[in-house]
């Protein structure tokens, strides 16, 4: 039997037909089921939406009832504990009251139940709207403390109305002794705790098991029974439920689907097309900002005066800048990529190098900047200040170390100049301080000379006379030792000047200020003798070393009581004292803000005069420099004394004397 080549191509044309109209029904059915998924998806998210705002509502109610609750047991612990007038309590009931418009009267019972004070104007008795437990009950081990409330009953002034009422047993003792009766407006309790925004689109009512309405709320309308739910109010003795009556209707599918459908996967196909060209002009945007960021970094790190460096988990070095190979001298293609050592490092810090290294490794990273040598290619050691710092990607991750590393020997060269000039500028104040003093030395040498010229005369005179007596050589012998002494007078004046302005480096060592205090007092009594000023020490026993230099410790007492004394010339002899006092304190130096530094002990030096006090104007440029009252000073004693403490730590101030006159006082750590 043979088969037409018509007949064997009808399968091929019935499937061509067929597989478009398949195809097309699928789209028409999609295009119908879609809405309707679309409208009962809305219907199950609204339904869901009202249950879930009920359950807001209801515990917004059981909230705020709570909260009066616990209000009310405040003031019943009060009244327990009898610390609360009649009187107080209901001004305490009408603040409640006030602020709470959902509650209608607040009543307080006896043991007896009879009205001790209430909210309303004149007593209420509510025996009959109300259950009270019978004394008896309460004669047991256990005594009911837990809130009741009663059905719901019709307000006697609006019968519209119905009202609540709760009660709060007061127990003191396992006794009842009385009770606390809060009444509620049902319909005041949806005006008051349910948000506007749901009473305008739902219907609230507050019904009981046989659905007897007792309030409502409807502010956007009836209710259209297509979204309901029923919530059980949470009340002790009473059963309560909270109905919400959405006023919404159910969704409407769209009139002409098939045309609205086409239109909106148009209007889709378009916004998916113009999203695409939006996204490629971002994408274009995003990486010509990107290329000119990576330039603009680049340019920025190439533009950088200090070195940066990047190493990875194993201390690989991974990236350095330009500054960075400039300031060692060697490119980067010859250390990227190394593991210590390097070739930056100096022989002689290698061991430093490698602890830190192996700290680095650990985890351990200085929370601040470090000081060490690098060598260059030509073999010149620079000292650099290095900061460390995790270096984390986008994800979190830690993927090594960066470094930034500043070449500082300008900086050590312009500090060391500093101190150089800061000696010179101490051995000048010296030097000027004992040019003020010269006529005093003067006169103070001229006294153990002329007491030596005369001494020596007398011994010369007994021993050319002709006569011997025995009692010459006794004579003789007094005559010598009182020379010998006003000769070492003399002596230990000049050494003190000379140990002052002799010119020397800085250096600190273990300092007694005790000691100090007495190599100094030689040149200190010189100024005071002048001008008749007495000097009184105070010096506590036992005092620790102090790490100082000796001689910039001994010109700031030297150049503090010369101004002390100056200022005491115009004194009335009583007046002219002049203390010095030493002691040592605890937490005594403090930084900028006031606060007390980590320093356990500190020497405390105070030297007191009875001037004529420092003025406000005066205090507030004391030590700056060049700023003098005095028409013949140089300005510069004060700012050198703040100085010299500053650079042994410590710190420098004043202080109004409560006898008169001014408090110098500078702190020393031990």
């Amino acid at each position: 039997m043979k088969i037409s080549a018509k007949s064997r191509s009808w399968p091929n044309q019935k499937w061509r037909w067929l597989l478009p109209i398949l195809l097309v029904s699928l789209f028409v059915t999609t295009l119908i089921w879609l809405p309707w998924q679309a409208q009962r998806m809305e219907a199950n998210e609204r339904q869901e939406q009202l249950i879930a705002d009920t359950l807001w509502v209801e515990q917004a109610i059981q909230f705020q009832l709570g909260r009066d609750e616990e209000m009310l047991r405040q003031i019943g612990t009060e009244i327990n504990a009898g610390k609360i007038s009649p009187q107080q309590v209901r001004e305490r009931f009408k603040t409640l009251l006030k602020s709470n418009r959902e509650i209608q009267r607040i009543v307080w019972f006896d043991h007896h139940d009879v009205v001790v004070t209430s909210t309303a104007d004149t007593s209420v008795n509510l025996s009959q709207n109300r259950s009270v437990p019978d004394q008896a009950e309460f004669s047991g081990i256990e005594v009911d403390r837990k809130l009741r409330c009663l059905p719901p009953t019709v307000d006697e002034v609006n019968l519209k109305t119905y009202l609540m009422s709760c009660q709060i047993p007061l127990i003191s003792a396992n006794h009842r002794i009385g009770s606390i009766v809060v009444t509620y407006y049902l319909s005041g309790i949806l005006e008051e705790m349910v948000p506007w925004w749901f009473a305008q689109e739902n219907e609230i009512s507050i019904i009981d098991l046989d659905e007897k309405i007792y309030a409502k709320r409807s502010a956007g309308g009836p209710g259209k029974n297509v979204y309901t739910h029923n919530r059980a109010l949470d009340l002790p003795n009473i059963s309560l439920i909270l109905r919400t009556n959405s006023n919404k209707s159910e969704p409407k599918l769209l009139s002409n689907l098939l045309v609205l459908s086409v239109i909106l996967l148009s209007i889709g196909l378009i916004w998916s097309l113009l999203a695409l060209w939006r996204d490629i002009n971002r994408r274009l945007a995003a990486e010509g900002a990107l290329r000119q960021q990576v330039s603009f970094r680049t340019a920025m790190e190439n533009s950088l005066i200090t070195g940066l460096r990047a190493r990875d988990m194993e201390g690989r070095l991974t990236y350095v800048n330009p500054a960075f190979c400039k300031m060692v001298e060697h490119p980067a293609e010859n250390i990227v990529g190394r593991l210590p050592p390097m070739p930056y490092w100096a022989p002689e810090a290698f061991e430093e190098y490698r602890q830190r290294f192996t700290q680095l490794l650990a985890g351990t990273v200085p929370s601040e900047g470090f000081e060490t040598i690098y060598q260059r290619a030509s073999g010149e050691r620079f000292p650099v200040l290095i900061y460390e710092s995790p270096l984390v990607n986008d994800q979190g991750v830690q993927t090594g170390w960066m470094s930034s590393i500043l070449d500082i020997s300008e900086l050590k060269r312009a500090q060391e100049l500093t101190r150089h000039q800061q000696e010179m500028l101490h051995a000048s104040a010296r030097l000027a301080t004992m040019g003020e003093m010269a006529s005093i030395l003067a006169h103070e040498l001229n006294q153990p000379l002329a007491a030596i010229s005369s001494y020596t005369t007398g011994a010369i005179n007994l021993l050319q006379s002709d006569q011997t007596n025995p009692d010459d050589k006794q004579l003789l012998l007094s005559a010598l030792g009182k020379a010998n002494t006003q000769a070492q007078r003399a002596g230990q004046i000049i050494r003190s000047v000379h140990e002052f302005v002799k010119k020397r480096e800085a250096s600190r060592e273990p300092v007694d200020m005790a000691t100090l205090i007495q190599s100094v007092m030689p040149l200190v009594e010189l100024q005071a003798q002048t001008s008749y000023v007495n000097i009184q020490y105070v010096i506590a026993e036992h005092l620790p070393l102090v790490q100082a230099d000796r001689v910039l410790l001994e010109q700031v007492i030297l150049n503090l009581t010369r101004n002390a004394i100056e200022s005491m010339q115009q004194n009335p002899p009583e007046h002219c004292l002049l203390r010095i006092v030493i002691r040592q304190e605890s937490g005594c130096i403090t930084d900028q803000a006031g606060a007390p530094q980590t320093v356990s002990n500190c020497i405390v030096v105070e030297v007191i005069d009875r001037g004529h006090g420092i003025s406000a104007e005066v205090a507030a440029r004391l030590f700056s420099p060049f700023f003098s009252t005095k028409s013949s000073g140089m300005g510069m004693g004060l700012n050198i004394c703040r100085t010299a403490i500053e650079f042994h730590g410590g710190q420098l101030s004043h202080q109004e004397n409560p006898a008169g006159g001014t408090i110098f006082r500078f702190s020393l750590p031990v």
